[in-house]
């Protein structure tokens, strides 16, 4: 029994010496951790630099594909989508020069502005190509997220003014290259001589510069709509990157 009590003494002054012992403060090592290093993204879609640079990649696409179509002979003339037709205030003047008999220059006016358009075109590729390059995209994401050919709209609404410029004096020339401009003197001169007719003389670099932009970019839509919904169009790592995004929104 004195053995059970003197052990039962002794037990407590061991512990109280061993705590003493401890040092006062104890030092925790904080462990060395490197994190990764993140970038940020567009609400958990990509980086927004990737996302403009696969919409642009879409765009020049459309250039490569689709607008060098327009560049062939009868690109422009044998795609009901962008065939140039007489301009609004003209249809008059057509009508009145085939009651006349005269269809056949009509006809020659009409293949003239298209033939002027291709040849415009697949000379002035390079300039929407640098167009898109430079085209500088304030909210891809939402290009991106939009309508079917959001990016062509994009691309239009924001180099137009530019493009015309670069292009119209293209387009001038090529109405002299392949005879245009003779042909439409013929057309309006025939037609002005008609008696009692409103004289007429109308700017036909202005519209068939319009009316050859405005193919482009149809053209254009056509390759963006392909990459938006078919994956077969989606031809590099970057386009399947960016434009599957839309397959998980």
């Amino acid at each position: 029994m004195k053995k059970i009590f003197y052990l039962l003494l002794i037990v407590p002054m061991i512990g109280m010496a061993q705590l003493k012992s401890l040092p006062k403060k104890i030092t925790i090592k904080k462990p060395n951790i490197s994190l990764p290093k993140v970038t940020p993204t567009t609400s958990g879609l990509s980086n927004p630099i990737d996302i403009s640079a696969g919409l642009k990649e879409a765009l020049n696409n459309g250039i490569t594909k689709e607008v060098s179509k327009l560049t062939a002979v009868d690109g422009f003339l044998k795609n009901e989508a962008v065939k140039i037709i007489m301009p609004a205030e003209l249809q008059k003047v057509e009508s009145t020069l085939r009651k006349l008999g005269m269809g056949n220059l009509a006809d020659q006016g009409i293949t003239a502005m298209n033939r002027a358009a291709e040849d415009a075109v697949k000379e002035a590729t390079p300039i929407f190509v640098s167009a898109v390059k430079n085209m500088n995209i304030t909210d891809a994401k939402s290009i991106l997220l939009g309508s079917e050919n959001a990016a062509t709209v994009y691309l239009q609404g924001t180099t137009n003014k530019d493009l015309y410029a670069k292009f119209s004096p293209v387009v001038k020339q090529s109405i002299g290259k392949v005879g245009a401009d003779v042909i439409w003197n013929t057309i309006i001169t025939k037609y002005n001589n008609i008696p009692f007719v409103t004289k007429v003389n109308p700017d036909i670099t202005d519209y068939v510069t319009n009316k050859s932009m405005e193919g482009v970019f149809k053209m254009i839509a056509v390759e963006e709509k392909n990459i938006r919904t078919d994956l077969k169009s989606r031809t590099s790592p970057l386009l399947q990157n960016v434009f599957g995004l839309l397959n998980k929104k």
